[in-house]
């Protein structure tokens, strides 16, 4: 058995697994245990009403002779042995049931600790914990692979960057809890206007990315419109929370981090155009 007291967050090993397939073969050998006994069981039912008929049947439409009762005495105790062995098997199959029920109590305790201990590993290790949005780490996974989908099959694929305007201002006025609240309204909204097909990340900080598989560059600017403008309540004060953005479309024979960069210099310079020449730069995936 598996220690369960290692690091929680480890992916499954080896062993755990071989844990998780032997509980689900031990469930598998008592289903059919119990429908054999309990088919078992009615088989022995049968046949012995089946035999007492048999025997019975001649005397109800003759006279008894000695000859019959010597065949009835005969009958019934081979009945009477067939019952015991029948018996002494129940018993054993009712031990080696509850056996397996025991270990595969065991086992199944086992699954649901390590499936549990997986559902937390995985969600800490692709969400960031203040959004809930995928993390960068998921975000290069995705967009590699879409990005090699793309290379292959010729479908569209567009990115889009976000960059929240004045949120340093927010937090030096409000604080950091308010700047963490900003923070997960915006995601909470991203993660409404997209598709289910689409990934929204945060990067870092206050930036975002939004992976588009199947989309055009033409298609975002609806995208834009949906997502507005967004206001967050703080004490009796209401916070504009907007973002620059920049995106491009997939190239053929383009590299994730090259898709990125351009996406990246459409931000750069539409925050220009916005705050003027001291913008700075976003963080390129």
């Amino acid at each position: 058995m598996p220690d369960l007291t290692e690091n929680p967050f480890e992916p499954l090993s080896e062993q755990q697994i071989q844990e998780i397939e032997l509980a689900q073969k031990n469930l598998r050998g008592l289903e059919r245990r119990d429908w054999w006994l309990w088919w078992s069981a009615i088989t022995v039912i049968l046949l012995l009403t089946l035999t007492v008929v048999t025997v019975s049947l001649p005397n109800i439409l003759k006279e008894s002779d000695r000859t019959f009762q010597m065949n009835l005495n005969l009958a019934i105790h081979a009945l009477v042995a067939l019952v015991l062995l029948f018996n002494i098997y129940t018993v054993y199959q009712q031990w080696l049931i509850k056996r397996l029920r025991t270990q595969t109590a065991k086992h199944v305790e086992i699954l649901s600790r390590l499936r549990i201990r997986a559902e937390e590993f995985q969600k800490l290790a692709t969400r960031d914990p203040l959004t809930g949005l995928s993390n960068r780490r998921l975000g290069e996974e995705r967009l590699a692979g879409e990005v090699a989908r793309s290379e292959r099959h010729g479908h569209p694929l567009s990115v889009l960057l976000l960059d929240l305007n004045r949120f340093k201002g927010i937090n030096d006025r409000h604080g950091h809890a308010a700047g963490d609240l900003a923070l997960k309204r915006f995601a909470e909204r991203l993660n409404k206007v997209i598709r289910a097909s689409d990934l929204a990340v945060r990067l870092g900080g206050d930036e975002f990315l939004v992976i588009l598989p199947e989309c055009l560059p033409e298609r975002i600017p609806a995208l834009l419109k949906r997502l507005g403008r967004i206001e967050v309540e703080w004490g009796e004060e209401k916070l504009a929370v907007t973002s620059a953005v920049g995106w491009a479309g997939y190239e053929k024979g383009e590299t994730p981090a090259e898709l990125i960069e351009r996406a990246d210099k459409s931000l750069y310079a539409n925050k220009r155009k916005e705050h003027g020449a001291d913008a700075a730069p976003a963080a390129i995936l």
